[in-house]
């Protein structure tokens, strides 16, 4: 009961500060803020955040940690700009081979951390200066560009205003069906079933929210495609945690490693095959963050891995490893974004951003510590 409390809490909680993010810097900003063009520009933007924070919460849902994130999405857009404006490689094959690389790397860090026990921590710490150190000596320093403009859409994109309706009348037309499966479901198991008006009222509001967000992409350019494909990662991990006996393993495995290895749980590969994802997601955020830049950086994705980790803590995930969920994530990333967006609106000092997003994570881990039983404020 008090878990179901404390998720509703933070759930309201996330919901009404965002609300509160979101009036105070439209007041602020004239209304420029929720203007669909900044709105575009924000999804786009939050879309590389988003991709690391769900790759993250499997890490930390685990009990594990993984500090490379940011350096590595650097190192996998640098090569792939490198292969393609130094030395000509299709589009194709280079997205191939970064990706194949942020995979093989991340089972290399999660090879350490499973299977020769090297705390996450110190092994996802260096792995972070040295994927760092790489991206300088390959590039030599210098800033790569241009990259053709197959690879640019990957980050810059927008599906046309047709199929941006079609897709969102798709997507409520199986939220009201997935509505009625469930209540079927109960209703067969002899469970308990919320009256028709509020189970149906849910699935009204949240379609009335997802033709919003199409209506006010569509002001703009479109829906950006980068935004589409976190949703996608959204249902696939979501469903990976939920609805699997892998995601459970995980839970299990977070909340008490001993336990689940006893009870027959593959724990080191459970752990290597976190990594391997984590690794994978990385990359594919470095390829839309270069792609969206049209350009590659020896400071491409510095400090992401700190904002993906306070969007996890922000969204609900444990750092203490059992409990997180990839949708609190990505609500954790929109709230990050929405600060960095507002406050770069504003014109403010960037050593401000940085106090200030230093003091939410803070903020947030004492929330969660305080929340479990047992914790200061419990």
């Amino acid at each position: 009961m008090r878990k179901a409390l404390s998720f509703d809490i933070r759930a309201y909680g996330l919901i009404i500060a965002l609300a509160f993010i979101a009036l105070l810097f439209t007041l602020l900003t004239d209304g420029d803020f929720l203007s669909s063009r900044n709105l575009s520009n924000l999804f786009r933007q939050m879309s590389v955040i988003s991709i690391l924070a769900i790759g993250m919460t499997l890490v930390i849902i685990t009990g594990h940690i993984d500090l490379s994130v940011g350096s590595l999405a650097g190192l996998t857009g640098g090569m792939a700009a490198i292969l393609q404006v130094w030395f000509g490689w299709d589009t194709g094959w280079v997205l191939l081979l970064a990706l194949l690389a942020g995979l093989l790397l991340g089972g290399w860090q999660g090879w350490w951390v499973a299977y020769r026990g090297i705390p996450s921590f110190i092994v996802t710490l260096g792995g972070m200066l040295i994927f760092r150190g790489i991206l300088i000596g390959i590039s030599k320093g210098e800033t790569v560009a241009p990259l053709e403009a197959s690879f640019q859409r990957i980050g810059q994109s927008y599906l046309p205003y047709a199929a941006g309706y079609i897709l969102a009348g798709i997507v409520i037309l199986f939220l009201f069906l997935l509505t009625a499966r469930k209540r079927k479901k109960r209703r067969e198991w002899g469970l308990k079933l919320e009256e028709p008006v509020v189970s149906y009222g849910k699935a009204a509001v949240y379609s009335l929210l997802i033709m919003l967000f199409a209506y006010m992409m569509n002001r703009y350019l479109g829906i950006p495609v980068p935004i589409l494909l976190v949703l996608l990662l959204l249902l696939v991990f979501g469903f990976v945690l939920n609805r699997t006996r892998f995601g459970r393993y995980l839970y299990a495995i977070g909340g008490n490693s001993e336990a689940a290895k006893y009870s027959g749980i593959n724990v080191k590969r459970h752990t290597f095959a976190v990594f391997v994802i984590m690794g994978l997601l990385s990359a594919l955020a470095g390829l839309i963050l270069t792609a969206r830049l049209n350009a590659a950086t020896v400071g491409a994705g510095q400090m992401y891995e700190l904002d993906a980790i306070a969007a996890c803590v922000i969204g609900g995930t444990s750092l203490k490893g059992g409990t997180g969920s990839v949708t609190g994530s990505l609500i954790g990333a929109l709230v990050m974004t929405s600060l960095d967006n507002g406050m770069s609106m504003m014109d403010i000092d960037a050593f401000w951003q940085y106090i200030v997003k230093g003091l939410i994570l803070i903020l947030a881990v004492w929330w969660d510590l305080s929340s479990e039983p047992g914790g200061e404020g419990a």
